[in-house]
């Protein structure tokens, strides 16, 4: 057996046993990095020596007895993630060559808990995408088939895991960016409550949508690194002081009595055939298990697309107004400072972050802003509400992640609104600031992986861990050795 085939929990009973090493399992992660990687395209940086390092260092504090719950675990980051003399692009070519002066808070909770960096994950630009196409540097290819996406803009991270070229990842979900590229590649993908997890040194895209969330190759593995990353963080005003929970406790594999909501919205003209049925079979595989399904309605569902590409685009173009060709990044050098805006920013963002941008500059202007941004706010707050109201009747909600499955690389490229419309099922989740998590539930005709998206209300990570939890339990599609990622990895060379 590959030992890049074992999840997190695998690969640390085995070095906790002293089957092997932490150098020996981080040499074999680079070794299929080495075999996979000309094909697949995860990663913008590969960190080899750092990576071995680590390890070295990872082998010598388990001799000593500690038990940090990630040591020696060589895990993937994506590159809006930022990090202490590792270059972070963001995708984008208005980054290349930047080397932060320090680490988000997330990743440094990682290497505290002993985590191995493999290297930085490609990305969308500043993670503006669906598909990993809109990374300035390449395309990152999907596991399962070659010839389509991985999702995005976590696809990096997603094909990496899928791939067996980490154990594990770190991506961002501001409108769907983890869960649908889980969806796609057929791993887990955890999108946590807003604020759960801090911000601090992520690159920020949408501040008031974006989290950091976690892709494994199954639900234990998910609740692993939130047990490491959640909690309260001074540096982010957004971070909550609630006391955070062991969440592997949760995994108890029964949800008898649980009440298991399903919208009407979500199952809609447009959705493929093979994504419906996989879907409600395992809705119904939770009602053998003991759940109690329940119809509801989430009635604003249909005004999620105009909505969030009315409030991320404006706090895109906020955000992204400190990329100027002044201070860090990439710079025209042109002799006039208007000049040198104009074209540093001209040069520096590809053609998605400008779009994004002229939108967001636009609802935001003087005689457009009540009309457009304003109301957006107002809409937000009724969908928020009602995931508030089906809350009150049920404990989690069922439904799918996308309504396709992985598409061809540049088959929606020139086509916005359709690439949009592929996030259509996990938008209002981030509008509402609620929790979420993609599992595999089966493949389309064509062997491509579908995810079943369980939705949990605010800080309401434990409910769908455990729903999760005990649906992949009962079903042949976990992604341990044998499972999904095995078959996944036979489409790749290696």
């Amino acid at each position: 057996m590959n030992l890049y085939e074992l999840t997190i929990q695998e690969a640390l009973d085995g070095m906790d046993r002293g089957d092997f090493t932490a150098v020996e399992l981080t040499a074999d992660l680079l070794g299929r990095i080495g075999a996979v990687e000309r094909e697949i395209q995860s990663f913008l940086t590969v960190t080899g020596e750092l990576a071995l390092a680590q390890a070295a260092r990872a082998d010598a504090r388990r001799r000593q007895g500690d038990a940090s719950p990630l040591l020696g675990i060589p895990l993937g980051i994506k590159d809006v993630l930022s990090t202490r003399d590792v270059e972070t692009t963001c995708g984008s070519k208005i980054l290349k060559g930047y080397v932060p002066p320090y680490t988000a808070t997330s990743v440094k909770k990682l290497e505290a808990a002993g985590m191995v960096m493999l290297g930085k994950t490609n990305t969308d630009e500043f993670a503006m995408g669906s598909s990993t196409e809109n990374s300035a540097y390449h395309t990152t290819r999907n596991p399962w088939n070659l010839e389509r996406v991985p999702g995005g803009s976590s696809g990096g991270s997603a094909a990496a895991v899928a791939a067996g070229e980490a154990l594990g990842a770190l991506g961002t979900d501001t409108g769907g960016s983890v869960r649908q590229p889980a969806s796609f590649c057929g791993v887990v993908g955890l999108k946590p409550s807003y604020g759960r997890v801090s911000r601090y040194g992520l690159v920020a895209y949408g501040s008031s949508l974006d989290q950091i969330g976690t892709l494994t190759k199954d639900v234990r593995d998910a609740a692993l690194l939130l047990n490491v990353i959640a909690g309260h963080d001074p540096r982010d005003s957004t971070s909550l002081p609630d006391a955070t929970p062991d969440y592997r406790t949760a995994l108890t594999g029964d949800v008898r009595g649980l009440r298991v909501g399903v919208p009407a919205e979500y199952f809609i003209d447009g959705i493929e055939p093979d994504v419906e049925q996989a879907v409600r079979e395992a809705i119904a595989q939770l009602a053998h298990l003991g759940a109690e399904i329940i119809p509801v309605s989430l009635p604003n569902t249909d005004k999620a697309v105009p909505v969030y590409y009315m409030i991320a685009t404006a706090e895109a173009g906020a955000n992204l107004a400190r990329f100027d060709g002044i201070r860090f990044g990439y710079s025209a050098g042109a002799d006039r400072l208007m000049d040198n805006y104009r074209q540093t920013r001209g040069e520096g963002f590809g053609p998605e972050v400008k779009r994004r941008i002229m939108l967001g500059t636009y609802v935001l202007s003087a005689g457009y802003y009540d009309a457009y941004y304003g109301k957006a706010q107002q809409v937000r707050t009724l969908m928020k509400q009602d995931f508030e109201d089906v809350f009150s009747r049920v404990d989690v909600i069922a439904c799918p992640v996308s309504p396709t499955t992985a598409f061809k690389i540049g088959e929606k490229s020139d086509d916005p609104m359709a690439m949009y419309l592929a996030d259509v099922f996990t938008l209002s989740l981030n509008l509402a600031g609620m929790c979420g998590i993609s599992v595999p539930c089966g493949l389309d005709a064509a062997g491509l992986p579908i995810g079943l998206q369980l939705i949990g209300p605010h800080l309401g990570e434990e409910v769908i861990l455990r729903t999760a939890h005990a649906y992949e339990q009962s079903t042949n599609f976990g992604l341990s050795v044998g499972g999904l990622a095995a078959a996944s990895r036979r489409h790749v060379a290696g």
